[in-house]
């Protein structure tokens, strides 16, 4: 079958596996970012997010993910981070579209370096992307994001990049955009953000009449299900956008890398919010067979996601057994009852083969586990 895409993800976090942090108990969304994700970005360092790159790289090709959408933080060590996760991307064999994550939480100077992150890796992606590697403008999310910045943002990116932004994934966007008197995605396209090129991740406290912007822009949006189930910040309205006719893609917000195991939440979620057993189904498993394909494809240029003349070499074998009929009308079915991301044995990327019967060819994985060890403990006795 075609590798998986995974269209909103963040490789920073790949070194909180296991951590606890003393005292960490959070009540409210704000507090899991400040008591947990920013407290660990904070102490990211090149070399840290370099680790990190290659545990989620590593796992991405286990479980048959061959392209990634990024949206990377470290403000202990900004300058050079993305070129970090390209060269592991490239190296490893996948396809990424990389951005850094502006945000005024760390001051003037870091927010500056942010930007300059960003604006110097969409100029070199644009003249050494090749095929497999992709660049957007990274924002943080409104509530943490001044006009000035905002701003600042749209001139330096000037239109050479789509951006990728989180929205209203806790009700802090709402809150704070009402100060302006305006609604998140008002706001953001006061700014120029909204855009044909842009990725809205989340978009779980936004009303009919923000959808109606979204689509008249073009922007898409990326549903994470289990992060939002994780942090109780509530269900994506991902029925009533796909009513509105929205792009909505599905991610993983880093919650896990296994594509299928995020439809498999997906359908229950929407379910359940819904109240009714028989609605999902086409809308979980369009976003990542039909939708994602559709995202890619408009930033890599090429068919990626399917099986055709012509398309992307991104292709997984996965190892299923059915013990009931299995065909073409059935499979999402198995896919969503019967498989999961750690039965794929063999991955093929960009036409090279990645990992052959469960074994990655050219990776020395017993070394790079003891390079991404070795930073782990540095971070958490940083913590």
């Amino acid at each position: 079958m075609p590798g998986f895409i995974n269209a909103h993800t963040h490789i920073y976090s790949a070194l909180a596996r296991g951590l606890s942090i003393p005292g960490y108990s959070p009540r409210n969304f704000y507090e899991i970012l400040d008591g947990m994700w920013w407290h660990i970005d904070r102490r990211l360092t090149l070399s840290g997010t370099r680790a990190s790159a290659m545990a989620t790289v590593i796992d991405c090709i286990k479980q048959g993910v061959t392209t990634i959408f990024d949206h990377h933080a470290s403000y202990g060590g900004i300058k050079g981070s993305l070129f970090e996760i390209a060269d592991i991307s490239r190296k490893y064999g996948i396809r990424a579209c990389l951005c850094y994550e502006v945000s005024d939480r760390d001051g003037a100077d870091k927010c500056r370096e942010a930007i300059d992150e960003n604006t110097d890796f969409i100029k070199w992606a644009a003249e050494n992307g090749e095929d497999d590697l992709r660049a957007m403008f990274g924002l943080h999310a409104a509530f943490t994001l001044s006009d000035k910045t905002l701003e600042e943002c749209r001139k330096a990116n000037d239109g050479k990049a789509g951006f990728h932004i989180h929205v209203c994934e806790g009700l802090n966007d709402v809150e704070d955009s009402a100060r302006f008197g305006l609604k998140t995605v008002e706001r953001l396209d006061r700014f120029g953000i909204l855009g044909d090129r842009t990725i809205l991740g989340h978009c779980i406290h936004i009303d009919e009449g923000e959808m109606d912007i979204i689509r008249q822009r073009g922007s898409m949006v990326v549903n994470n299900p289990e992060s939002n189930m994780g942090n109780a910040v509530g269900c994506s309205p991902v029925l009533k956008m796909f009513e509105k006719g929205l792009t909505v893609g599905l991610g993983t917000d880093a919650y896990t890398n296994d594509m299928l195991e995020s439809i498999k939440v997906a359908l229950c979620i929407q379910r359940h919010n819904a109240g009714m057993p028989n609605v999902g189904w086409v809308e979980v498993t369009d976003m990542l067979f039909k939708n994602n394909p559709v995202i890619a494809g408009l930033f890599f240029g090429i068919p990626i996601g399917v099986l055709k003349p012509g398309a992307a070499a991104d292709i997984i074998v996965m190892d299923y057994k059915p013990f009931t009929p299995f065909s073409g009308a059935n499979a999402d079915g198995h896919m969503l009852f019967g498989m999961a991301g750690r039965q794929c044995r063999t991955t093929v990327a960009r036409g090279r083969a990645l990992m052959i019967d469960g074994v990655l060819t050219d990776i020395d994985e017993e070394a790079a586990n003891a390079e991404i060890m070795a930073e782990a403990k540095k971070l958490w006795a940083s913590l």
